[in-house]
């Protein structure tokens, strides 16, 4: 039995004998994320549990994830403040929490699942399994060994993970096991047309004209084999729109077929800048976001710093060749 195989039944069994359940996923939480922490938080409920979810600052929920259930969902001002048991999913780190890291700190029982595989491992039990395409494939496979049964809800929550991290099941990391599992949840109710025009085929008008003017500013280092631009809150604010409305404005930048790496930074307004990678394959922007301070996987991974945003994406592209 591996490390993290055993790490999952400990964690089942804590969370089998706990009647209340404090769960928490990184700031600013993509699909996978929220996803896999309201699927296990509906999960829960539906076990007879009691369940809270929640996230750092901001607590602001993207657009196209809007439609998941967030009955279980509370500002983090709310979050108890020292839990019992208390659940961490899809952080790779800590400080991910955001000011949730103090409540994870006086957890008397912390659990981490994820899949991250800068994840060095925090909490009493750590399930991180950097082979896994989503933290919601660990979820499906606590939920299998606590016997939960897969309601509608639950289904639609982790498939909608799955689809987010795997880029609709196209990413290196997508393994059989992956669309085992997804046919599971199809199977119980999860409904991939609807699930991927909410993730992908909607957007705010003013969506295409914050990408417009970040698209201008694309530029590529045909040596490097890169491509970058920036955005900023400026940008935003004049088309009408939010961070959150422009989550897959990577997946515009990386679309350049010279590049094997795009990097997108993202300027907020107490300057701020937050940088999105993705890779083809060739380089290892993990590796990349880590030397930078962030971290995340081989193929997608992002950093957070300061300064002006053409120099910072100087910086990442000097440091690409380090990677390969």
């Amino acid at each position: 039995m591996s490390s993290h195989e055993q790490a999952l039944r400990e964690a089942a069994q804590a969370i089998e004998e706990a009647d209340q359940l404090a769960l928490a996923c990184h700031i600013g939480p993509d699909g996978d994320a929220l996803g896999s922490m309201l699927g296990l938080a509906e999960a829960a409920t539906a076990a007879g549990k009691e369940a809270v979810a929640s996230y750092g600052s901001p607590f602001e929920l993207s657009p196209n994830l809007s439609f998941l259930p967030t009955r279980l969902l509370v500002p983090p001002a709310e979050f108890p403040a020292e839990p019992e048991l208390m659940v961490v999913l899809d952080a790779g780190a800590a400080d991910r929490l955001g000011e949730l890291a103090p409540n994870a700190e006086k957890a008397k029982t912390l659990i981490v699942i994820d899949h991250h595989i800068t994840n060095a491992g925090f909490g009493d039990i750590s399930v991180v399994d950097g082979s896994a395409a989503a933290t919601a494939e660990l979820v499906h496979d606590l939920l299998s060994l606590l016997g939960w049964p897969l309601t509608e809800v639950v289904a639609t929550c982790l498939h909608t993970a799955l689809v987010s991290d795997t880029g609709r099941f196209t990413y290196s990391a997508t393994s059989p096991k992956t669309f085992r599992i997804a046919a599971e949840l199809v199977e119980a109710g999860a409904n991939p047309p609807e699930i991927g025009r909410h993730l992908y085929e909607e957007a705010p008008f003013g969506y295409l004209k914050a990408a417009g003017a970040a698209l201008t500013r694309a530029r590529l280092d045909e040596t490097r084999g890169v491509v970058s631009t920036y955005i900023t809150h400026e940008d935003l604010e004049a088309a009408g729109i939010g961070w959150g409305d422009i989550d897959n404005l990577i997946d515009l930048l990386r679309l350049a077929v010279e590049a094997d790496v795009a990097a997108l930074a993202k300027v907020h307004a107490d300057g701020t800048v937050k940088v999105s990678l993705r890779s083809r394959g060739g380089t290892d922007v993990g590796g990349l976001a880590a030397s930078f301070g962030g971290g995340g996987h081989r193929l997608a991974a992002g950093f957070t710093t300061e300064g002006d945003p053409e120099a910072v994406l100087d910086r990442v592209i000097a440091a690409v060749e380090a990677h390969r």
